[in-house]
């Protein structure tokens, strides 16, 4: 249907009426299950997924998300120690907690009130504090990078009941039925703090500003961690530290070496365009507003491209219509980009990483000093003033798409959303060459799947080096438990084993229910 006539329930009565060759008054109840948008073809057009209970009353349904039970924590067992708490993290607590066992989060960061205040000095230009900014804090990476709830891995278990979670601490119930659901950056802190009260009102607890440092291991088991604010003991330790934690590496390569393995990830850049460019490509010219009778506003166009370039996949990540390009390092000598929305999308900008496929073997086989290389490169370019001042700084480098495929620098750069400034900077000189030799077959590609995307105003801006892991910390694929030290149970996308909010908060649940089974099945 055209866009606005989802707004009308009985339009929708009425079409259900006739795909189903019956009268609208036979139809008790219709319930919209999933709800997309195409702008194929030059048309834009409204996909509904329905439920129709003809002649029959539909089930009693309270309405709102299905309730979690929680039991009361088991007397005579240690606790569950996580760290990380980020969306595994936080996950696994919830999970633990429901049958009756304590979990205690170790976090490095701050809470998000604190955590804000840091991420916004980040943004005035200042240094980037290395256990409070947009990687490490309540909620981890994820809680202020859109919200974006989209995933596909509806093998690793229930992703609805994820979504469910979410609305029962404060998220819109929209990301129920919406095909490409998120939240906002706006708005997940406040859910993301409300799940932490809940952990600790049921028993659990939550450490904040706590950094672990060490494990403690006997006869091969782990018997608990070390921290800045001395040792904990548990029965198991669930690792969900996130992407950007090189020391819980370092850390597991000289304590079991046996304990990492690389793996593929990604490297490249994030693109930004005027938004309006984007809506007008995306929606075929037809304009923001629609001639119905509640002038319904087009949400900020979205985008998804691929292609093989050279043996490797060049594609878009974590498109953010309507949003903005962060400062997304966790160290001060290190430039990362990465990109988020507000609930509304409603910023004159939209953007998203394109990344090239980076194989263990195309890194030279350390694919955390590759990253690290990069991300200090990236500082050198554009914060050289700040360098000799000794001032901090997160300006990133940039350069024109259309500077970067003719291989010449920038005389100017058009208006960004990136809060601490650009520099213009030769990426298609300092970026790998392999990188920008398929970025550069790539772009072409894509202007033919999107005719203007390659565009004056359209800004490079580098590096984007977190979209996931080069390394994974390996697991038993049956018991989820570490081969090498038992009692070590790895999660989430730091593990290597999520890419997401969803994908971590399911594999978070997955390896809670693990550790339960493992742990706290006996007598």
């Amino acid at each position: 249907m055209p866009p606005g006539e989802e707004l009308d329930a009985g339009l929708i009565k009425q079409k259900a009426a006739d795909t189903l060759l019956c009268a609208a008054g036979d139809i008790k109840q219709v319930v919209i299950n999933k709800k997309s948008m195409d702008a194929r073809h030059g048309r834009l057009k409204i996909h509904l997924r329905l439920t129709v209970y003809l002649n029959e009353d539909p089930p009693d349904v309270k309405g709102g998300p299905a309730p979690r039970t929680f039991a009361p924590l088991k007397a005579g067992h240690g606790p569950v120690l996580i760290v990380g708490c980020g969306p595994a993290g936080l996950f696994a607590a919830l999970r633990l907690l429901e049958s009756g066992i304590k979990p205690v989060i170790v976090e490095r960061g701050k809470r998000t009130p604190e955590r804000k205040r840091d991420i916004a000095a980040i943004g005035r230009g200042g240094t980037i504090p290395r256990d409070s900014n947009y990687c490490f804090g309540e909620g981890g990476a994820g809680t202020f990078s859109d919200g974006k709830l989209y995933s596909r891995s509806n093998k690793r278990g229930n992703i609805r009941g994820v979504l469910e979670t979410l609305c029962r601490f404060g998220a819109d119930e929209s990301i129920l039925v919406d095909a490409h659901p998120h939240i906002g950056s706006d708005r997940l802190p406040a859910i993301i703090s409300a799940m932490t009260d809940k952990i600790r009102e049921l028993g659990g607890e939550v450490r904040f500003e706590t950094l672990c440092s060490g494990l403690i291991i006997e006869d091969n088991k782990l018997l608990g961690i070390r921290t800045n604010a001395g040792k904990l003991f548990g029965e198991a330790l669930i690792l969900a530290a996130g992407h950007s934690a090189p020391d819980i590496y370092r850390m597991l390569a000289e304590t079991a070496p046996g304990a990492l393995e690389p793996k593929p990830f990604a490297v490249g850049i994030r693109v930004e365009h005027p938004r309006a460019v984007i809506d007008g490509i995306q929606y075929h010219g037809t304009g923001r507003f629609l001639s119905t009778e509640k002038m319904q506003v087009l949400p900020a166009a979205e985008y998804r491209l691929t292609v093989q370039v050279e043996g490797r996949g060049v594609y878009s990540f974590c498109m953010c219509p309507g949003g903005v390009v962060v400062p997304s390092a966790s160290a001060p000598d290190e430039v990362v980009v990465n990109g988020m929305s507000a609930a509304g999308r409603n910023s004159r900008w939209s953007n998203a990483a394109i990344v090239v496929e980076v194989r263990p073997e195309d890194a030279g086989g350390n694919g955390l000093a590759f990253r690290e290389e990069l991300e200090k490169r990236a500082y050198r370019e554009a914060n050289a003033d700040a360098m000799m001042s000794g001032s901090g700084g997160q300006k990133a480098p940039a350069q024109r798409l259309i500077d970067f495929l003719g291989c010449r620098l920038s005389a100017d750069l058009p208006p960004s959303s990136y809060p601490p400034g650009l520099v213009s900077s030769r990426l298609d000189e300092w970026l790998p060459p392999f990188i920008v030799r398929r970025l550069q077959a790539a772009f072409p590609e894509f202007e033919k799947k999107m005719r203007g995307f390659i565009c004056p105003d359209a800004l490079l801006i580098a590096p984007e080096t977190r979209t996931s892991t080069p390394v994974r910390i390996t697991r038993n694929p049956e018991t989820f438990e570490s081969a090498v030290i038992s009692g070590l149970f790895p999660a989430g996308e730091g593990s290597g084993y999520a890419g997401g909010i969803v994908s971590s908060a399911l594999d978070g649940e997955n390896t809670a229910e693990a550790v339960i089974k493992r742990c706290f099945s006996g007598p």
